[in-house]
């Protein structure tokens, strides 16, 4: 079966949320709403009543939690709301850990550009060099470079169903990343490398295998020793087949409509992750802004590498993606940013490339694999670039 993909449009949801707000759905019989104070350290340049008001009257149909932090040059806001759990109802931990989704791509792609500044991979090289064999004679030769920026032509692999219930009712088998890339070569390529921009796992699940092949290790290794503690990511991890979050979270949980019209919430905390190197890692709100601020200061890529997480492909129609990251501008702003959705949780982070604006946010959403962008996370990412 094809898994089902869904590609988050950010940039036309935020657009589109500034021409009206849609109405939300109604809200189900939750506890009061539960909001944390901020830790405001320095409001200049921040709308600290607008980032407020996104997260004001969590838990509701679409998020039970949300934790942001907005920092930069232009001053610090920290805050979270909502509920640790709908069984008890106590506030949400501001600290807790996470599904962070597709945020990994940024620690794959800073392992690889590692990797490429060592000279022990080629950005220009095909993959097939490194991993002869996977996709068969159908797929021209596919750089590097053209998996890091989604250029590839590879189609999605197949999951493990297509819907909500059948991916449920497997939540707790897991799928190598082989069986993933067979998948995907059956159906052969998807376009011409280099002619296209399609973002999908499988460009990731693909560069997975690669560092595994070129470090002779495995790729939660090389993503804890390259990136996690250079930049002081101590509550970040890799759970590799466990379908547990190690250590205090908050829960997750997917609406579910009921043939009677009514709304049944269930709890998708525990589920083992398919694509490690794509959308595996657990993390916190704290240890990604770390991830952003050591990974934009030089600290984890070498300058020439790192220029390829701030480069979109030219000569590609709607291209957005660079090498790991997603370009987004708005309000005079231009913002490098990549999201990630696991059901249960979505999660952004993002910042101005001089770092003056930085934001990360973890919303409990109750339907993050949904078309569109969250509501509530919508508004946390107008209210930090206003």
């Amino acid at each position: 079966m094809r898994a089902r993909r869904r590609t988050t449009v950010l940039a036309a949801s935020l657009v589109l949320a500034l021409a009206a707000a849609g109405p939300l759905a109604a809200a189900p019989a939750f506890a009061a709403p539960v909001v944390q104070r901020a830790d405001t350290l320095d409001e200049q340049a921040l709308d600290e009543q607008a980032l407020a008001a996104a997260i004001s009257g969590l838990p509701d149909a679409n998020a039970t939690a949300a934790l942001v932090r907005v920092g930069g040059t232009d001053g610090t806001w920290r805050s979270s709301a909502g509920v640790h759990d709908l069984a008890s109802g106590r506030a949400a931990d501001p600290d807790a850990r996470f599904r962070a989704g597709s945020t990994t791509k940024v620690v794959t792609a800073a392992v690889v550009l590692q990797l490429a500044a060592e000279g022990r991979v080629g950005l220009d090289t095909a993959v097939q060099r490194y991993l002869p064999g996977l996709l068969g004679r159908d797929f021209e030769p596919i750089t590097v470079r053209q998996l890091l920026n989604h250029t590839s032509g590879i189609p999605a692999g197949d999951g493990l169903g297509y819907s909500f219930e059948e991916l449920y009712a497997h939540r707790f088998e897991y799928q190598t990343p082989q069986e993933v890339v067979a998948s995907a070569a059956a159906k052969g390529p998807e376009f011409a490398p280099g002619t296209r921009q399609h973002y999908l796992n499988i460009n990731y699940t693909l560069l997975g295998l690669l560092i595994e092949k070129v470090t002779g290790h495995s790729y939660s290794s090389e993503a804890a020793r390259r990136v996690f503690r250079p930049a002081g990511m101590t509550r970040t991890y890799l759970p590799g087949t466990s379908a547990r979050i190690l250590g205090p979270h908050n829960h997750g949980y997917q609406a579910v409509e009921q043939a009677d019209g009514s709304t049944r919430f269930v709890d998708v905390t525990d589920w083992i992750p398919a694509d490690e190197a794509a959308g595996g890692m657990i993390s916190t709100t704290a240890d990604l802004e770390r991830l952003l601020t050591s990974l934009f200061r030089g600290r984890i890529v070498p300058g020439p590498q790192l220029r390829e997480m701030f480069t979109v492909p030219t000569g590609i129609e709607g291209a957005s993606y660079s090498a790991g990251l997603q370009r987004f501008e708005y309000g005079g702003k231009v913002l490098w940013l990549k999201t990630g959705a696991r059901y249960g949780y979505s999660t952004m982070l993002g910042a101005t490339r001089d770092l003056s604006r930085t934001l990360v946010y973890s919303v409990n959403s109750t339907n993050a694999k949904g078309e569109g962008m969250n509501p509530v996370a919508q508004r946390i990412a107008l209210a930090a670039l206003k």
